[in-house]
């Protein structure tokens, strides 16, 4: 595996924090930010939007800040995305967190899974495929941080599963952090749920289902209705 040169992110100091000031910055096209680490200040700053966006989405996490006609002292900073934050749907980001590092620091970082091959598994009938765990969190150098993590689901037959700890890393030194016994992929087989419907005991009545406070209010309501014409009255209860 082969480390590659980070992408530049050009960015700008944002003076003035805030959830106003950054709300102003995602109107004007911009997606707001924070630099942080490195027992330095953090740093407010405001990216292109579309650019840092079509980054986040191919898989990149490791940048070099670009501050075009200004000095910073962040210029050339490597950073790696930390975190993303959604809007309230879940649909748009709305914000950025990157931490400073250096090129031969080690990192934790998610990676991405993805499954590769036509499972001989799915040709049993009812089979389906699962993916429970599709990105893992590993611990390695800052430039040896992986795009994605290829697991080969090929030979995974009906009801065999590939764990974490199945997964191969591309360098040595890489470790797995996630649950080594977490499942990556399986299959299993997809059966009809049938819901049996209610019989009764031939020559039993049926019981019906009791209707909380049915029952007081049809006593208080025999109560209150006048006696027929030619009903006899109850006769009163003996004294003991």
């Amino acid at each position: 595996m082969s480390t590659k040169d980070p992408i530049k992110l050009k960015a700008e100091v944002r003076a003035k924090i805030g959830s106003r000031y950054a709300k102003r910055s995602r109107e004007s096209g911009k997606l707001p930010g924070v630099v942080y680490g490195h027992k330095r200040d953090p740093v407010a700053i405001d990216l292109q939007s579309v650019e840092a966006i079509r980054h986040f989405a191919s898989g990149e996490k490791v940048f070099l800040l670009d501050f075009p006609g200004t000095k910073n002292q962040d210029e050339g900073q490597m950073v790696l995305l930390k975190a993303l934050q959604f809007d309230y749907l879940g649909t748009n980001i709305v914000h950025a967190d990157f931490a400073r590092v250096d090129a031969k620091e080690r990192v934790r970082t998610k990676v991405h899974v993805e499954l590769k091959g036509d499972a001989k598994g799915l040709k049993s009938a009812g089979a389906i495929l699962i993916h429970p765990v599709n990105e893992v969190e590993i611990e390695c150098r800052v430039l040896d941080i992986p795009d994605v993590l290829i697991v080969d689901v090929t030979d995974l037959g009906l009801d065999e599963q590939i764990t974490v700890g199945q997964v191969k890393l591309p360098l040595a030194d890489m470790k797995m952090i996630t649950d080594v016994h977490a499942i990556v992929a399986q299959i299993v087989e997809q059966k009809e749920v049938v819901t049996a419907e209610a019989t009764t005991v031939e020559g039993a009545a049926a019981v019906a289902p009791e209707v909380i406070g049915e029952k007081e209010r049809a006593e208080k309501a025999a109560a209150k209705e006048p006696a027929k014409p030619g009903a006899k009255a109850a006769a009163p209860a003996a004294k003991k």
